[in-house]
């Protein structure tokens, strides 16, 4: 373990900072105004043909010097930078930060990007520009305030046993910590991990990852999409709760009620802004989670399976299809109470009619 902190490590630092912008991004119309491409997902031999975007993202370069990254060890290339565009409305701003540093500085490095929040404010504003240049072709478009960073730390490869002569140090990275952790807990930082060969490792935690290949653009895409992803079902689930707040406010039984509600829907608009918050968080739901196939038990679902496990995202889909029924529900709910004043409103009329009748046949005699 001496002899692994007094080693210098060339390390590739990936970090990737996922914002929404809106409800869908045309990329036909992105690829001519911004001059990218559309990015399939990178290949190797063992990625079957199954594995892929649909559609692909535009991914396009962009400078990221005025970026203040945490300054450890010695710089081997200029750090480069990369903007994805989603159809489903989110974008990725990647970073690869290429150093050559010791383990503990590395450490270092890691618990100074575990304070994730003036980075990410940086990348915001830095991204400014491109979003402004991008919102012609957002559909109802919006920054959202919420974010999700990941860090991926790339090593050289390794040699087999590495993984448990290192554990330590790994879940320092993972968690982004310099802590002495107990035996359970390196346990648990370390407990999701894929090796496909006896020269790789891919570790997956909620913070960050640490991927030694030198050849992983499959790997680190699949990690990204999945940060997308947590981001996507986060702002989904707070639509859901906002907009259904809304609507149960207007839906709240009122005490007395106007003549003019027997004969009209007072919740006319509630059920329509129901029902387009149903059809649109259930699109935007299903194009996130559906972008990316992943099928069958291969390597790359096998890693987004330890990253969905890490993100709880099978949790977060379970909240959303949860909260679309309470949605399908209070719009059930809504087409009652229209019904229920209508038979309401029929019910006082026969009674009028009625009563009419009798008071003609009264004045006849």
């Amino acid at each position: 373990m001496a002899e692994q902190h007094s080693e210098k490590l060339r390390v590739v630092v990936h970090l990737a900072f996922a914002f929404d912008v809106g409800y869908e991004i045309d990329l036909d119309r992105g690829r001519e105004l911004l001059a990218g491409e559309s990015a399939a997902l990178a290949r190797r031999r063992r990625t079957p043909e199954s594995i892929r975007y649909r559609p692909a993202p535009l991914r396009v370069a962009v400078d990221v010097s005025d970026l203040k990254l945490p300054d450890f060890g010695t710089v081997l290339s200029p750090t480069r930078g990369e903007l994805s565009l989603f159809d489903f409305g989110a974008v990725s701003l990647t970073i690869q930060h290429a150093v050559l540093v010791s383990p503990d500085d590395l450490t270092r490095m890691a618990v100074e990007l575990s304070h994730s929040a003036p980075l990410t404010e940086s990348a915001r504003k830095m991204l400014a520009p491109w979003i402004d240049r991008i919102r012609p072709i957002v559909e109802n478009f919006e920054f959202s305030e919420l974010s999700e960073e990941f860090v991926v730390f790339q090593l050289e490869e390794v040699e087999p046993g590495w993984l448990e002569a290192h554990d330590r140090w790994l879940a320092g990275l993972v968690r982004l910590e310099s802590l002495q952790f107990s035996g359970e807990e390196v346990h648990e930082a370390t407990r999701l991990h894929l090796c496909y060969s006896t020269n790789d490792l891919v570790v997956v935690d909620w913070a960050a990852a640490v991927v030694a290949d030198r050849e992983c653009g499959d790997t680190l895409q699949v990690l990204e999409f999945a940060n997308v992803q947590l981001l996507e079902f986060r702002h989904i689930d707070d639509r859901l709760d906002d907009r259904l707040e809304a609507a149960y406010k207007q839906i709240r039984h009122r005490v007395q009620r106007r003549w003019s509600e027997m004969f009209s829907n007072p919740n006319a608009e509630a059920m329509r802004q129901v029902r387009e918050l149903e059809l649109e968080a259930t699109s935007l739901f299903e194009r996130a989670d559906n972008a990316l196939k992943l099928i069958g038990d291969q390597y790359l679902s096998r890693v987004y399976a330890m990253a969905s496990a890490r993100f709880h995202l099978v949790e977060w889909q379970q909240s959303i299809r949860g909260k679309l029924d309470t949605v399908g529900d209070v719009y059930d709910l809504l087409t009652q109470q229209a019904s229920g004043r209508r038979l309401e409103g029929l019910e006082i009329i026969v009674i009028l009619l009625i009563a009419l009748e009798i008071l003609l046949a009264i004045f006849r005699h």
